[in-house]
């Protein structure tokens, strides 16, 4: 086996939430380049607030979760809504947790291995301005992925998060549409751009891969940098 080899996942299926466009989008593209079936999971199909429904997307055959699906409220502090809290944190957080505790079940009762995927946030590390509940919910999943990494790497299973940087996604155009703030952030990313989907593509397939086997609760930061600043 090679190198290469390693990278491959032809024969797997992958489960991708939030897969319609942007970073989803890119990931299941990539995690299908490399040869895995994807079923690619958004709004239409799914619905992450219904905790019914949850559970019975998975695919009884995936080897692998993507956690990527996820929605933002903007406003500050003194503003923000109960509604809106509820709803960024039931999508962004609980749903996490109950999908990737469901796949985990189907993967013991299978006595197989896999891999789950969540994807973290830069605002797992700070605080944000006016999206106290999406940095709520992405604190909580970094903590979530620890918390499960530590239970599930003996039964086989690997669990990571990726932590896209600033990326230009329907998710940051009021930053970008903003002069003040999208030169704020560009000034501080080392590698002097916005993050693009396809730049999570690498990182997918390596934490999708048995390229990174021995890889258990960690962040893998594609920010351009900006953490290190």
């Amino acid at each position: 086996m090679t190198v290469l080899d390693l990278f491959r996942l032809d024969g797997q299926v992958a489960i991708v939430t939030g897969a319609s466009r942007g970073l989803g989008a890119a990931m299941a593209d990539a995690l299908e380049e490399a040869g895995a079936k994807v079923i690619r999971l958004s709004s239409r199909e799914a619905d992450l607030s219904d905790r019914e429904a949850v559970t019975r997307i998975l695919d009884e055959d995936a080897e692998i979760l993507v956690n990527n699906a996820g929605i933002i409220r903007r406003a500050s502090v003194l503003e923000y809504t109960d509604a809106d809290w509820d709803a960024v944190i039931e999508v962004n957080l609980r749903s996490v947790f109950a999908l990737s505790r469901a796949f985990a079940r189907r993967l013991v009762e299978r006595k197989s291995g896999g891999r789950i995927i969540n994807v973290a946030s830069l605002l797992s590390f700070q605080g944000g301005i006016r999206v106290a509940a999406y940095t709520a919910a992405k604190s909580g999943v970094l903590g979530l992925t620890h918390a499960m990494a530590n239970e599930l790497a003996p039964l086989g299973i690997n669990v990571n998060a990726i932590v896209p940087g600033y990326m230009a996604t329907d998710n940051t155009q009021a930053l970008r549409d903003d002069p003040t703030r999208s030169r704020e952030i560009l000034a501080r990313i080392p590698a002097g751009r916005w993050g693009t989907p396809d730049d999570l593509k690498g990182a997918v397939v390596f934490l999708a891969s048995r390229a990174s086997a021995y890889v258990h609760g960690t962040a893998l930061a594609v920010d351009g940098g900006w953490l290190s600043r």
